[in-house]
């Protein structure tokens, strides 16, 4: 479905779903077909040095179409929705300024909400006292631990929230404290806003024994590339466990595996089944989105047809814009 009718609206393509799912690919093909550019949203490719982990895009397999918001930071630089929003709503200018369609491509689905419907981040005053004292119970307690009192107070961020993400959780249990309002009923009224784009926003899935099983060989691939080397390399270079990148999928349980002398192999089952939790919980996410193409592959006959799809979708909104 089309979000945001209005022929004052410029285009956008977004190309979402959980990982594994086959957005990089699918993305690259539409853009080719439509002449678009590629922003990424993933809160994890954009630092640079971290390749393996995040299954990074190779550049021939970019196919000449340019992307943005890949390797743009070092791990030990702040990034967050907010920056994403800012940065992502520059590319989508200049990208109409070449005369392209932009394409937000990725799984990180609260920076694609922010952008679609040009989310406004509600300051509150920072509370260090507060986020020390969380800090403090997650040094102690874990970082599970921290996200049950998350989910006591609001239940629906903790199921889009990875209880690795303990700054996230951390945020969301500060904007509880201090308004008394659950961050999701926020982040819900947000939503409800019109969306600033003439948008397609495809959404890819996969019957669950599929996607496991691809998410299973995509860590099976990552073994055997040397993520445990890539992670050595950026703690060499002094990047530690507390840091957000580092608590990207597949970056802290090798950390924990270094530093506590554990088997890498033990380490790299925990990512597999960290990483069926995180799709299931960006298939939720996802759910929940309003005015999707929710596109189930197996019903497609070849990866052509999908794209054929795609871009027969694609041309309505293109089209109704030059009309």
């Amino acid at each position: 479905m089309e979000t945001g009718q209005d022929n004052n609206k410029k285009p956008l393509i977004i190309i979402a779903g959980p990982t594994a799912s086959g957005k990089t690919r699918l993305s690259v093909e539409i853009a080719k077909e439509i002449n678009g550019e590629i922003i990424s949203a993933d809160s994890m490719q954009v630092y640079r040095g971290m390749d393996i982990g995040t299954a990074k895009i190779r550049k021939e397999e970019m196919q000449g179409i340019k992307h943005y918001l890949i390797d743009e930071f070092e791990p030990w630089e702040e990034f967050n929705v907010a920056i994403f929003k800012e940065k992502c709503d520059k590319y989508i200018q200049e990208i109409y300024s070449h005369n392209k369609i932009p394409v937000i491509a990725g799984g990180t689905g609260f920076y694609i909400q922010a952008v679609l419907y040009n989310i406004n981040f509600k300051e509150t005053a920072t509370d260090e006292e507060y986020r020390k004292k969380l800090w403090h119970f997650a040094s102690i307690h874990g970082a599970e631990a921290l996200h049950k009192e998350l989910a006591r107070i609001d239940k629906v961020s903790s199921e889009t929230i990875h209880p690795n993400n303990i700054k996230r959780v951390i945020r969301a249990m500060e904007y509880y404290n201090q308004t008394g309002t659950p961050i999701s009923q926020h982040n819900e009224e947000e939503r409800q806003k019109e969306a600033a784009y003439l948008s397609k926003y495809f959404v890819l899935n996969l019957p669950r024994e599929v996607l496991y099983n691809r998410i299973n060989q995509r860590v099976d691939i990552m073994r055997k590339e040397g993520l445990e080397d890539e992670v050595r390399a950026l703690m060499a270079k002094g990047c530690t466990k507390d840091m957000v990148s580092m608590q990207g999928l597949g970056y802290k349980e090798i950390i924990d595996a270094i530093t506590s002398n554990e088997p890498a192999i033990d380490a790299f089952d925990k990512i597999k089944q960290e990483t069926r939790h995180f799709a299931k919980r960006q298939i939720t996410w996802f759910k929940r989105e309003k005015n999707t193409n929710w596109i189930e592959k197996e019903q497609f006959a070849s990866e052509q047809e999908l794209v054929n799809y795609c871009v027969k979708e694609c041309y309505k909104i293109i089209q109704s814009k030059n009309s």
